[in-house]
């Protein structure tokens, strides 16, 4: 049994994750796995420190940059199917069944997708909020995040507060803003693409037009 979550396709700075995990029918999971969004960062780092530690779990990411992200022949569909697909074949046996969080308005749709990229031959069920109720999808989740956030801190390391990379964050667009009035282009942990990320630059020129 395996099952696949993402983190970070809304973002405006960073990459994509998505985790897929894999038990037998008979291991159990550690106490208190939930959806990661109602656990504390600290809490997460355990769980996945756990469940990398565990010889009975198999665990597999998968990274989509934003080099890809901004690729105008994807959309975040697409790369979200090719997320889940490569964690599933880094660690899934053929003939092995999973639960894989829908990220298509057709459940149907989105699990024959991600089917179909995974080099074994899988059963795939996708179901949406599948994270909030099956454990083994709730896993996936935490390692899911937990890769996000070391993401978000190694980004931070190289050029300070950024906050938590989504465009709702005043944190994140200031640290946008900020980087393009200074250097004149967007940083390269930007997605160029986001609208947050034209808006800035879009400022900037008008900034830039207003002085002559």
């Amino acid at each position: 049994m395996f099952g696949v979550d993402e983190a970070g396709r809304g973002p405006v700075l960073g990459s994509m994750f998505a985790a897929a995990v894999v038990i037998e029918d008979a291991v159990d999971l550690p106490a208190g796995i939930d959806d990661s969004k109602n656990l504390s960062p600290e809490r997460r780092e355990e769980l996945a420190e756990l469940l990398r530690a565990d010889d009975a779990v198999r665990v597999g990411v998968a990274e989509i940059p934003t080099t890809c992200i901004d690729d105008t022949e994807s959309d975040m569909n697409t790369l979200t199917v090719e997320a889940h697909a490569e964690a599933i074949s880094g660690v899934a046996d053929d003939g092995a069944r999973g639960i894989v969080d829908a990220c298509d308005t057709s459940e149907e749709r989105f699990a024959r997708r991600v089917a179909d990229g995974v080099e074994p031959t899988v059963e795939i069920t996708a179901e949406h909020g599948a994270d909030e109720i099956h454990a083994i999808v709730g896993a996936a989740s935490i390692v899911a995040k937990v890769e996000r956030d070391a993401h978000v801190a190694r980004i931070a390391e190289k050029h300070g507060e950024v906050g938590s990379g989504y465009p709702s964050d005043p944190k994140t667009r200031t640290f946008i803003r900020e980087y393009v009035e200074s250097h004149g282009e967007l940083p390269d942990c930007a997605r160029t693409s986001w609208q947050t990320s034209k808006d800035a630059l879009a400022a900037r020129e008008q900034s830039a037009l207003d002085q002559f």
